[in-house]
């Protein structure tokens, strides 16, 4: 059958045959597959050989015969065989993508079936075969479609490693998948190309002659694309060095020097933009290759309007003097001169020449540049679909010409189009959310300069995507950094919580407070989440949330691999289990009582905090400083601080540091001068007219609980010790805060609720002691004391609870996790570091490797009560993001922890025994009979500090503090 020498009568006289067998042999006969099969490999030879033209029939005989013979059947290798033969010969003579692509399927199931060394593997892998079908589809135009890219998935496939044609299919596939990200928008797409791409260099060796390209495409998919999409620097710095890489290998001469000469000067303007003009060698060098590029593309050369553009770019965005702009003004408009009508990039030049118009405006005032700038970006809004990304650009650019012109011209109306411009490009669904961050924090900025009425609106939006942004990342570390990112972010919140009090709404100034601070404890406490109430409602949902809680808590990597591969496919997964979270939290956000299940709270839901006393808010802003007074009682009171502005605390905090540093070098009996006088400011500008409306308006009673919730600079002040340091006139001594009240911290309101909320269930009491005094070599000094402080805590606790020590060299990280996870009380002596750069590398020091917040953190202590930190630098945040109140103590809370005891800076070890041992003596008072109650921490800790006045100097006592219940 496979002769070449047939001759068309015997052709015939052969269909005619098989086509008399086949009529004899009916759809019930065994061998009707078998007599299908020759009548239509027959008509094939003839179509084959121009004898018979009607195809059609013959690829529906072969699909009849395939249907006969399913899965398992012994020939349906050679019916998927017969017709990939069919449909590749109608596709040669018709060029129908659909044929092709339907070849490629059936080889996709038939490669499998064909053993090495059968006759019909060999038939099916030739030159004709596969590798014909591979090339023809890798020829098909990109189709985005979902169709499009599941035949470039089938064809990938047949393409394992090591196969002549992966390469380039490699490079298809990624193709379409850029191409389908740069329509919609969904970053996996953009991941899935990136991990392609990264494959396909390594197939690309030093002498490759394409690896330059593919060095290109990936520099291409992580610098413009990712890196645009989701702000992270790596992607940016990669790229740059894969175009450095592929400029090496285009050398003055070669034909693809100025693309590549472009391509890096683009890359260099981003680090630059993104660093806020940040390395000017950056931009120079940029300008530069530009430069260049465009001697290589003289009038005539078809990429000369894309170098144009770029340097056009470079130039505006340098814009060191006003000739920068008419430079790129004019290359602008020759760029526009040479593209045709129907260029698709067309909307980018318009964008830019409007960008830069608006920039000249704002130099020269010249009326006609800023109505052109204005016109043409609407007229980029009229070619770009509503859903596309760069519709956001667009937006942008617009905002910005509206602002310009109502900063000029005073219009109202053009603030109002401002405003919604911000709005648009802010909330653009398809753009990813490190621009839209950006231009929701520059609308928050701007409507508290004009004082416009979406002030509020602003910082919410600001909010709500710092939230989607920052769950994205699958590392705890990852998720810091992209909340530290954005310049002005660290101050959103007392910002949008003092422009919430100026608008005379308190509660909404608690509700934003609360949701804009600690966002990093706030989305790893959603996998934590207590669930007993919805178990009974819906017990399905509550075990499809709880597992998959879990496997997000397990995929969440403490930092990013070495190995970039790698991490972007972590990321990948990361996102896809977030998004099944997201589908499932949705779910229960449905059933009856569940509506805010997992959503920000309101501020009735905070309330719960002032349960046992009041909670009050310090807000810092460059706006207006003052404190929020919340209370179960009624609404929140609102105290102002007139005295005291952000740049006076700021102050306050490095004077208290030198103070403190100060006073450690002095003897325990001098007056710590310098320290009175501050406590006296903190008293007189701050605490005070806090204390007068407790005291007076509120009515509390001295010596009753009060909570403290500092933010921003708020945060490194020891409000606790605030003391007018006055005599009276009957020689009393005037009471200071610590007088009146049992002062303890919290880091938010929801860590006080959830910690409230975990005190319902109550187990044995278990005690451990955990000491390291001898932490070796590198790790910082002996602490000689710690031996006699365990056993001095061993003596006080109650015989009740059952009580270990672990120290020396037991004292390890594993030892010490172990103990943390196993009992309900412990007690802690070493020596503790805060690391101000990376806050989740704060430890305690172990006898081999440091306890990090990261490892507590990755904890679930469920049964734990309480924790005395003895330990220096505990409590004290970071200077980057000072409202994510990341510290040890707060890593303790946030594990379990409902009560801890933990210091503000250096603790010394010769002195620190006398606090420890007044105030487990005032914890376990023998009248008590054992009673191990973790909520009398504060009061403990504050009788504790007042009865060793004579023994324990200032800066010594006050370095304690309590967080918690």
């Amino acid at each position: 059958m496979r002769s070449k020498t047939i001759s068309r009568p015997r052709l015939n006289a052969a269909v005619k045959h098989f086509q008399f067998v086949l009529d004899e042999c009916q759809a019930s006969h065994p061998d009707h597959a078998a007599a299908l099969t020759n009548v239509a490999w027959a008509r094939l030879k003839g179509y084959i050989r121009n004898h018979l033209q009607d195809i059609d029939t013959t690829i529906s005989l072969f699909r009849d015969a395939l249907a006969l013979r399913p899965q398992c059947h012994p020939d349906r290798p050679f019916s998927l065989y017969y017709l990939t033969e069919a449909l590749t010969w109608r596709y040669s003579k018709k060029c129908t993508a659909a044929d092709i692509g339907e070849a490629a399927q059936l080889y996709h199931e038939l490669l499998p079936l064909c053993p090495e060394g059968t006759y019909l593997r060999s038939i099916a892998a030739d030159k004709a075969g596969v590798d014909y079908v591979i090339n023809e589809c890798n020829n098909l135009s990109t189709d985005v479609s979902n169709e499009g890219i599941c035949l470039r998935r089938v064809v990938l496939e047949l393409c394992p490693v090591g196969h002549q044609y992966r390469l380039i299919t490699l490079d298809k596939i990624s193709n379409a998948l850029e191409s389908r990200f740069t329509q919609i928008g969904n970053i996996d797409d953009l991941d899935e190309c990136i991990q392609f791409r990264r494959e396909a260099v390594s197939l690309c060796p030093e002498e490759h002659p394409g690896r330059d390209v593919y060095l290109n495409n990936l520099a291409v998919a992580l610098g413009h694309y990712r890196f645009d999409h989701q702000g992270n620097p790596n992607d940016l710095d990669e790229s740059i060095s894969l175009y450095e890489e592929a400029l090496r290998l285009c050398p003055v001469g070669h034909e693809s020097r100025d693309t590549s000469l472009d391509n890096l000067g683009l890359a260099l303007v981003t680090r630059f933009e993104f660093n806020e003009r940040g390395d000017i060698d950056d931009i120079t060098r940029a300008i530069t290759l530009y430069r260049e590029a465009l001697a290589l593309c003289p009038p005539g050369h078809p990429r000369r309007d894309t170098t144009l553009n770029n340097l056009a770019v470079a130039l505006k965005t340098r814009h060191a003097k006003l000739e920068d702009l008419n430079e790129a003004i004019d290359l602008y408009r020759e760029c526009f001169q040479l593209m045709r009508l129907d260029d698709p990039g067309r909307y980018v030049t318009l964008l830019n020449l409007s960008s830069v118009l608006c920039s000249r405006f704002t130099d020269t005032r010249k009326n006609e540049d800023i109505e052109d700038a204005i016109d043409l970006c609407q007229k980029s809004l009229e070619i770009l679909p509503s859903h596309h990304p760069d519709r956001y650009f667009s937006y942008r650019w617009l905002k910005q010409a509206y602002l310009s012109r109502y900063r000029v011209q005073l219009n109202p109306a053009d603030l109002s189009l401002a405003v919604e411009n911000f709005r648009l490009s802010s909330r653009h669904p398809t753009q990813g959310l490190h621009l839209r961050i950006s231009q929701a924090i520059d609308w928050a900025r701007q409507a508290e300069v004009y004082q416009h009425e979406t002030d509020l609106e602003a910082y919410q939006t600001c909010f709500e995507l710092f939230n989607s942004h920052v769950m994205t990342r699958s590392s705890i570390i990852s998720r810091r950094e992209a909340a530290s990112a954005f310049d002005g972010a660290k101050s959103l919140p007392v910002d949008a919580a003092s422009c919430a009090i100026r608008r005379g709404n308190l509660s909404r100034a608690v509700e934003l407070m609360e949701q804009g601070r600690g966002q990093q404890w706030s989305l790893v406490s959603r996998l934590r989440t207590p669930l007993e109430d919805l178990e009974s409602t819906s017990p399905e949902l509550a075990h499809k949330v709880s597992e998959l809680s879990k496997r997000l808590a397990g995929a969440q990597g403490s930092a990013g691999s070495t190995d970039r591969a790698a991490a972007d496919r972590a990321a990948t997964m990361y996102r896809g289990l977030t998004r099944q979270w997201e589908a499932a939290v949705a779910e229960i956000r449905n059933l009856r009582g569940f509506s805010r299940f997992l959503l920000p709270p309101v501020y009735d839901d905070l309330l719960a905090a002032a349960r046992h006393g009041p909670v009050i808010i310090l807000i810092a802003s460059q706006y207006s400083c003052g404190a929020i007074i919340v209370t179960t009682s009624g609404d929140p009171h609102h105290v102002p601080l007139p005295s005291i502005a952000l740049a006076d605390l700021t102050m306050l905090k490095e004077r208290f540091t030198r103070a403190i540093r100060h006073a450690s070098r002095m003897n325990p009996k001098e007056t710590r001068t310098d320290l009175i006088v501050l406590l006296q400011l903190v008293w007189g500008d701050i605490m005070l007219p806090i204390v007068n409306v407790l005291e007076n308006v509120l009515k509390v009673k001295r010596r009753s609980r009060i909570w403290l919730c500092p933010t921003a600079a708020f945060t490194s002040i020891p409000l606790h010790a605030a003391n007018p340091f006055l005599t009276k006139a009957d020689r009393s001594k005037e009471p200071c805060l610590e007088d009146l009240y049992i002062c303890s911290y919290t880091p938010t309101l929801s860590a006080l609720v959830r910690s409230r909320q975990a005190m319902k269930k109550r187990v044995d009491p278990s005690f451990v002691t955990i000491g390291q005094g001898q932490p070796g070599a590198g790790k910082g000094k002996a602490l000689l004391a710690v031996d006699s402080e365990l056993e001095l805590v061993r003596e006080l606790v109650p015989a009740t609870a059952s009580c270990t020590t672990i120290s020396a060299d037991a004292a390890t990280r594993a030892g010490a996790l172990e103990a943390l996870e196993t009992n309900t009380w412990v007690h802690l002596a070493c020596h503790g570091k805060q690391d101000p750069a990376q806050p989740y590398h704060s430890h305690f020091v172990m006898r081999d490797e440091h306890l990090t917040l990261l490892d507590i953190m990755e904890r679930d202590t469920p049964r734990a009560e309480f924790a005395f930190l003895s330990a220096c630098h505990t409590a004290v945040g970071d200077k980057e993001t000072p409202d994510e109140v990341i510290h040890l103590a707060a890593g303790l809370q946030f594990s379990g922890f409902k009560s801890v005891v933990s210091t503000l800076w250096e603790v010394d070890d010769s002195v620190v025994k006398h606090v420890v041992e007044a105030f487990y003596k005032y914890m376990f008072h023998p009248k008590e009979e054992g009673v191990m109650d973790c909520t009398k921490a504060a009061w403990a800790l504050n009788c504790a500090t007042h009865a060793v006045k004579t023994k324990v100097p200032l800066e010594q006592r006050m370095v304690f503090v309590h967080i918690g219940v």
